[in-house]
């Protein structure tokens, strides 16, 4: 329960090597939903980022989870600047509600603790569940998609072979790095930024909150950077804000829109003042999550989804099961009576 800090891929790492399974909580969560989610999925610890330990509080007693990591914003920002920025959070904004949470240990006492221990790695298989992704609050209650090891490796083995026309205008030796806007517990930025990115050796430029765009804007500054993963409202925000033009896009290749449709109007403005077009892709937190995408050496937006990811097979349906030939639409027969 952790928004984008570095502690959350080193949290991502530690449960995956231990053979554990990884359930992504929104940080932003009622202590309804919250309560819900770690029922759901029975989840027996979690690692939480103390501005919202008061909403864990509310829940204790009625969920499985009783092991509990705290963690503080600046706790991996190094000396001096972990001291201001928690200080800072702390006691200037007071953005820490009080909270109590007895028998919590510290992220840093964690580390320490793990430090000293000697690591065995975990007998884990391909068909063994890596991540619970919970989605769908839009039809009812959030269900968790089961996402098996071969799953969420298959798409990061297809996102980076679709990648390559791409990668190619990076200069030979240059690391990649890529913009991390979109919230990591959300399967968009889960394996496009993180797992995809640590994959090719990447470097991600992790943004805590992207709806501070001056901050946003100041952060990108100081980067050069190749890609950037995003969705419609971020992409128009961006570029219809003032500083803008403090950012250096030069070096941007790869624009990744998704996890909403890309509105034409945004793409033409990007395009024109990045001079990089958005890919559009599709997918669900079912499918690890991208299905198709369009090719990432377009030179222009095209409005729709694109092929299909690198060794994937999709068929078209209507509403009885029957397969649509190409060039049909998808009607149900009662529809196509009426």
């Amino acid at each position: 329960m952790l928004p984008n800090i570095p502690q959350y891929p080193i949290a991502v790492a530690a449960v995956l090597r231990a053979g554990y399974v990884v359930v992504n909580v929104n940080p932003l969560y009622t202590p309804r939903e919250l309560e819900h989610q770690l029922k759901d999925s029975g989840a027996k610890a979690i690692i939480i980022v103390e501005n919202f330990a008061h909403v864990l509080q509310q829940v204790m007693s009625a969920v499985p989870t009783k092991k509990v990591i705290l963690t503080a914003l600046g706790d991996m920002l190094g000396f001096p600047k972990s001291m201001i920025v928690n200080y800072v959070v702390r006691k200037v904004k007071k953005m820490v509600p009080a909270y109590e949470l007895p028998g919590a240990v510290r992220f840093a006492d964690a580390l320490s603790q793990g430090a000293g221990k000697t690591f065995t790695p975990a007998q884990v298989g391909p068909d063994d569940i890596a991540v619970l992704q919970y989605t769908g609050g839009t039809t009812g209650v959030s269900k968790g998609a089961v996402l098996l090891h071969r799953n969420t490796v298959a798409n990061i083995l297809q996102s980076e072979a679709l990648y390559q026309p791409a990668l190619k205008k990076i200069p030979k030796g240059e690391q990649i790095f890529t913009v991390c806007a979109l919230p990591l517990y959300h399967i968009f930025g889960f394996n496009t930024n993180m797992m995809l990115s640590m994959r090719m050796g990447g470097c991600n430029i992790l943004i805590a909150n992207p709806r501070d765009l001056p901050a946003m804007f100041k952060d990108l500054s100081r980067e050069k950077f190749h890609s950037f993963p995003a969705v419609n409202t971020l992409f128009n925000a961006m570029a219809n804000h003032a500083d803008f033009n403090t950012v250096d896009w030069s070096s941007l290749v790869i624009s990744v829109g998704g996890g909403m449709a890309v509105q034409s109007a945004t793409a033409k403005l990007w395009l024109e003042k990045t001079g990089c077009p958005i890919v559009e892709g599709y997918g669900l937190s079912e499918t690890s999550p991208s299905a198709t995408c369009n090719p990432v050496d377009s030179t222009a937006f095209s409005g729709n989804i694109g092929l299909p990811m690198p060794n994937t097979e999709l068929t078209l349906l209507d509403d009885d099961g029957r397969e649509v030939g190409p060039g049909q639409p998808a009607r149900s027969r009662s529809a196509a009576r009426r």
